[in-house]
């Protein structure tokens, strides 16, 4: 049964006493009076409230005194002032020391409920911002990017120190490794944290488009731009904004992205006027951009100006002591999400995973568990809950026993075919994308395809 919502009434007046008890415990509050600011005070000591409505005018200590007494041991307190039309004044103070609103004597018996109303509706949605602000904490903390090898104590001691900073931070790892997480976990404990997290899919629009995306643009820049618009670097002022595949942005944004870093500002498309932000700037890749610079395909000096702290994440077939921690973590999370109660898996389960390289890292590994969840119908996972794919055998790793059981000609093709099948999965059978990963001409992959008899289904 809900707990009745509790308000202290802060008045010397017994006629306000007998008025607002009547009126609010028939709109099912209940009411606790208090006839100084000395008693109010002292039964704050012993418990919270909901909402405190204050009369300013009071013999012994006055409502202004009061209220700041209440404000220095409870911030968070709601409280509304009650006071006489000639005291105005006092209670627009009162409001600059942090109460919520104030009716004016004699009231309206409907305005002061609504009032309360009002303020009670604040309180519940500040109450609900903390708790989300604590879950999303909860969520990306340190605790939470799993790992208990040698490699991941590494990266945490990063995470840790680089946080409190205002640094450029490079995250570098294969796709899905986890960089945005490790990119928002800076970002919660850091001071910006509560400020905006904006992340910027450099990879996924045209170079006009992410321009006029990161930069904004004024009306009548393009055609199309009716109106004024903020780009994501305005948007993520005094927060951070997180560059996810920093190496395909174009020469040109990476001079723009250039300027932001040295001098904190910029200008949007088809404007005149500088626009200056405080914004931290974290950024990701998959490549290696020192090979991009020989290339002459990404800037050096922009390169040296993100790669102040670099944080390296290591693929999963690098860590894989650390599989058993993930694999507990997704079970119980989509156990929840399912509605299910899974406990492990069988032996030969852990076998196959321990085996797979993993191409996809963390995010393969999740896809997996949340498939098995679902498709399991015990509490133990088998491999009839895999993928066909990940029961399928991979080529050795093990350079003798290539040599033992293949020649030349079915080791190389036997090489292709994993290359290929990787490349499959993680574009999610997209030939097209695979093709791209692979640097070929997708009739050239298909032709690939067929030629040494890939199997093309369940690359998820």
């Amino acid at each position: 049964m809900p707990q009745p919502t509790v308000i202290h009434v802060i008045d010397d007046e017994p006629v306000i006493h007998e008025v607002l008890g009547q009126l609010l415990s028939a709109e099912g509050y209940e009411v606790e009076i208090s006839t100084s600011g000395e008693e109010a005070l002292g039964k704050l000591e012993d418990r919270e409230f909901d909402l405190i409505l204050l009369d300013l005018l009071m013999p012994g200590l006055d409502g202004l005194t009061v209220l700041k007494r209440i404000r220095e041991k409870n911030p968070q307190a709601t409280v509304i002032i009650i006071t006489a039309y000639a005291s105005v004044e006092s209670a627009l103070e009162a409001m600059k020391s942090g109460a919520y609103d104030y009716v004016q004597k004699p009231f309206k018996h409907e305005e002061l409920l609504l009032t309360i109303r009002r303020a009670l509706d604040h309180r519940s949605l500040r109450a609900e911002n903390t708790r989300l602000r604590e879950e999303l904490r909860g969520k990306f903390s340190f605790a939470n990017i799993i790992g208990k090898s040698k490699t991941m104590e590494t990266v945490f001691e990063l995470i840790k120190t680089a946080a409190p900073s205002r640094t450029t931070i490079l995250i570098q790892g294969e796709s899905g490794t986890g960089k945005e997480l490790v990119a928002r976990s800076i970002h919660q404990h850091s001071d910006r944290s509560q400020f905006p997290f904006v992340t910027v899919n450099s990879g996924s629009l045209p170079p006009e488009l992410l321009e006029s995306l990161l930069f904004g643009h004024v009306k009548g820049a393009f055609t199309g731009a009716v109106s004024n618009k903020m780009g994501l670097f305005e948007a993520a002022d005094r927060g951070t904004i997180f560059f996810d595949e920093i190496s395909a942005l174009n020469p040109e944004t990476q001079a723009k992205m250039l300027r932001v870093l040295q001098e904190r500002e910029f200008m949007r498309l088809g404007g005149t006027k500088t626009v200056r932000v405080d914004v931290r700037i974290i950024v990701a890749t998959n490549v290696d951009l020192e090979d991009m610079i020989r290339r002459r395909t990404f800037r050096d000096d922009l390169f040296y100006r993100l790669n102040v702290i670099k944080i390296e994440l290591p693929p999963l077939r690098k860590r894989k002591e650390d599989i058993p921690l993930l694999v507990k973590h997704f079970l119980e999370h989509y156990g929840r999400e399912n509605n299910k109660t899974v406990d492990g898996m069988d032996e030969d389960v852990w076998r196959l995973l321990e085996d797979y390289h993993w191409p996809g890292n963390i995010r393969e590994l999740e896809n997996l568990i949340e498939r098995a969840v679902v498709f399991t119908k015990a509490r133990i996972i088998d491999r009839t809950s895999l993928p066909a794919f990940h029961l399928a055998p991979h080529p050795p790793t093990s350079v003798s026993k290539f040599e033992a059981a293949l020649s030349f000609k079915e080791q190389l093709q036997a090489f292709q075919r994993q290359v290929i099948v990787d490349a499959l999965h993680r574009s999610r059978g997209v030939q097209k994308q695979a093709a791209k990963l692979l640097g070929l001409k997708p009739t050239t992959l298909n032709e690939m395809i067929k030629r040494l008899g890939v199997e093309t289904e369940n690359h998820y």
